[in-house]
């Protein structure tokens, strides 16, 4: 392991306690090389034993992995980066387990002359956040659509008045011309 990754561990280690998101450490080939209590919590215990002797994208199987690591674009880019409402699932889990939902972020981890020498991986579970937003978010269509089937029902109906009224005049028109008739 190259010595500024290990010194970003250890230095990392220290506080790393505060981060209540699941994260792990990759050095340059995406090998897992840290990790803490609540990445490992996302495996059944056999895939989350071996951990460290796999790669990144070979454990968390997300939408991005082979296109668009995140770990990769933060080495590009020389800067943190963020994705938001990324897809996928942790291996091991059965066939039909739910897709989890994730708010990504990764900086690259640099030596002293500032080439990557691996990257810090921060994943936030936003699953039943994201499934009260979409939920939150047809309701609001749901009412969109009633607001405007209202609105026609209305115009239909006012519609219907004036016309009635139209008749109503006309026929009080008719009978006003039809008593000066019979006045005479």
């Amino acid at each position: 392991m190259h010595p500024a990754l290990e010194r970003f561990i250890q230095q990392f280690k220290a506080t790393s306690d505060v981060v209540i998101d699941s994260w792990f450490i990759c050095d340059n080939d995406r090998n897992i090389v840290d990790y803490n209590r609540a990445f490992f919590s996302l495996f059944p215990r056999p895939e989350a034993r071996q951990l460290k002797a796999k790669k990144c994208h070979e454990v968390m199987r997300l939408t991005i992995c082979q296109e668009r690591c995140i770990a990769q674009q933060c080495w590009r880019e020389g800067r943190q980066v963020r994705l938001d409402e990324i897809d996928g699932r942790p291996i091991g889990l059965p066939d039909d387990a739910p897709t989890r939902r994730y708010v990504l972020s990764s900086i690259p981890i640099l030596d002293e002359n500032n080439r990557p020498v691996g990257a810090l991986e921060i994943q936030r579970d936003v699953t039943d956040e994201a499934l009260v937003q979409d939920k939150y978010k047809k309701m609001l269509e749901n009412e969109a659509r009633e607001r405007e089937r209202l609105a026609t029902q209305i115009r239909t109906r006012t519609r219907e008045l004036y016309e009635a009224n139209q008749l109503l005049l006309k026929a009080q028109g008719e009978l006003v011309q039809q008593k000066k008739g019979l006045a005479f």
